[in-house]
């Protein structure tokens, strides 16, 4: 194959088909053109500018987070050489306007986007460009690796493509290896592990990244049989002794196979099935598809949120509490657990709580406020563990919110003590509401509130309660008159005394006194 300086071209819209359809409709790599990457919006496309520097960028004009209007303004700022395609729709033509002003090559109206005219629209631009030019392949029109294989892993059907390929990848074995990398150490994990693997197994050994995969770094070996068994036998040693790979992330490597086109079926089956398995390992820095660690030797039960519920509602919350960690604690453990559901659930529990203890009327104000902040920090743990200690960070703030309502009724029920102590010492006095408000630095109308919110009777009920359990003691001894103990215990009005007497006992004084007599 003659060398050709590709045009490389970056498609920019929130459209997932029209993306996929302008990269595969054709073979771009055989018009001098190659599409170097994706973005769903504005924001997203400078990121991959900046990592891929694409030499024309085509972008839809209407996208959330960052429009195209926006994005060819910062564009033509911070990289003036790249030439913009805009892609609109009839009633958008304000927009082109304005992008026009910004420096734009072309515009082409998304109802009419014909491959032909697009193809026409990017050799033009591509004119522009110096020093590059939109030749094409001078003696064949074979796609590259990189398209070959992202064709393949997208599930396009590459029958055709397949004997070309062992052009590019002459050896009978390959192996997937691949890392959750930390942003911007996937490039690191490339080169490490490609000179490892090089060094190690110097002869009939090939090495290339996986394309347009976002949320890892997988490599593709491929190699002959003694290579693959050299490195399934020898990996762990060779990793152990070689460089901090994946920035602390696990490195996984998936089961050999022998037909490229089962690359597919590997990567989304094998390869990201173990990516995975390091969610909830990770202190495992290699994992290899057939050595695995054992798994817990009993079956979780699935979580009996009526018992969490039940628990919480009779205010056994260390019971609760308990239950929950042990529960997750077992879960984490199964390592096989898919990694979605293991996070929506600590979300949900998150969720029930805050509803729980808002229905048993605790002030969850703060819980209700943060639990967002909680459910984006469980959704990017990049392990089980800061998943679960988010949510232990909530659990927290949770048994803070339940303090707080201990904490006031103890002050609560000290108050109410006190309260009822002084009616106790004061009780043969004109005791009255505003009197007693006025002495403990009270509203009224508050402390008529509070005291028949904290004790089972109201003021006056509990007042006349003492005054006639008083009265029944003196009336038991036998001393005083009956009109002198109405007095004695807080009444001025006698008939009234009697009155009030006769409802709390069931008996009139006199009468109470005979009973007792006898």
């Amino acid at each position: 194959m003659t060398a050709l300086n590709y045009c490389k071209v970056l498609i920019v819209d929130d459209e997932q088909l029209i993306r996929q359809g302008i990269k595969h409709f054709m073979n771009w790599e055989h018009e001098g053109f190659q599409i170097v990457g994706e973005a769903s919006n504005g924001s997203e496309a400078l990121e991959r500018i900046e990592e891929l520097r694409p030499h024309i960028v085509i972008t839809d004009i209407v996208m959330p987070v960052m429009d195209g209007e926006e994005l060819t303004r910062i564009i033509k700022q911070r990289y003036p050489e790249i030439e913009v395609i805009i892609l609109s729709s009839f009633g958008e033509f304000s927009y082109v306007r304005s992008t026009f002003q910004s420096g734009v090559a072309d515009y082409i109206l998304k109802p009419k986007l014909d491959m032909r005219h697009l193809l026409s629209v990017l050799k033009v631009a591509a004119d522009k460009i110096p020093g590059l030019g939109s030749g094409k392949l001078e003696s064949d029109n074979r796609l590259s690796l990189d398209s070959l294989l992202e064709k393949i892993i997208s599930g396009y059907d590459m029958e055709e493509g397949l004997p070309e390929a062992k052009d590019y990848l002459p050896y009978s074995y390959y192996v997937l290896i691949g890392s959750k990398a930390v942003e911007g150490a996937g490039a690191q994990f490339v080169q490490d592990t490609r000179k490892l693997l090089e060094s190690s197994i110097p002869e009939q050994l090939l090495v290339t990244p996986l394309p347009h995969i976002t949320d890892c770094t997988v490599l593709l070996v491929n190699t002959d049989q003694s290579g693959c068994d050299r490195l399934l036998r020898q990996a762990e040693q060779w990793f152990a002794e070689s460089a901090d790979f994946g920035a602390g992330k696990a490195v996984v490597i998936g089961e050999p196979f022998e037909e490229l086109a089962m690359i597919r079926e590997r990567y989304e089956d094998n390869m990201r099935k173990l990516l995975d398995y390091g969610f909830f390992l990770p202190e495992v820095q290699l994992l290899i598809y057939d050595e695995l660690p054992k798994l817990p030797a009993s079956t979780i039960e699935p979580f009996n949120l009526n018992r969490f519920t039940d628990e919480f509602k009779r205010e056994r919350f260390i019971e609760a509490f308990d239950y929950l960690s042990g529960h997750v604690l077992a879960l984490s453990s199964n390592y096989t657990m898919n990694v979605f559901e293991f996070k929506s659930f600590l979300g949900n529990l998150i969720f029930n709580m805050t509803v729980l203890l808002g229905n048993m009327k605790y002030d969850n104000k703060e819980l209700d406020n943060s639990k967002f902040a909680y459910f984006k920090a469980i959704e990017d743990a990049a392990t089980a563990n800061e998943a679960i200690a988010a949510l232990e960070q909530f659990i927290v703030l949770a048994k803070a919110c339940i303090a707080d309502k201990s904490e006031q009724s103890q002050s609560g029920n000290v108050n109410m003590k006190r309260l009822l102590d002084y009616i106790d010492e004061h009780y043969a006095e004109p005791l009255n509401l505003t009197e007693m408000a006025k002495h403990f630095h009270f509203n009224p109308s508050y402390l008529s509130s509070y005291f028949s919110t904290h004790n089972e009777e109201g003021f006056i009920e509990y007042l006349h309660k003492v005054r006639t359990d008083k009265a029944a003691s003196l009336l038991r001894k036998g001393e005083a008159m009956i009109s002198e103990i109405s007095g004695m215990v807080g009444y001025s009005d006698h008939s009234y005394f009697c009155k009030v007497f006769k409802r709390h006992t069931g008996h009139s004084p006199s009468s109470y006194r005979r009973q007792y007599m006898k």
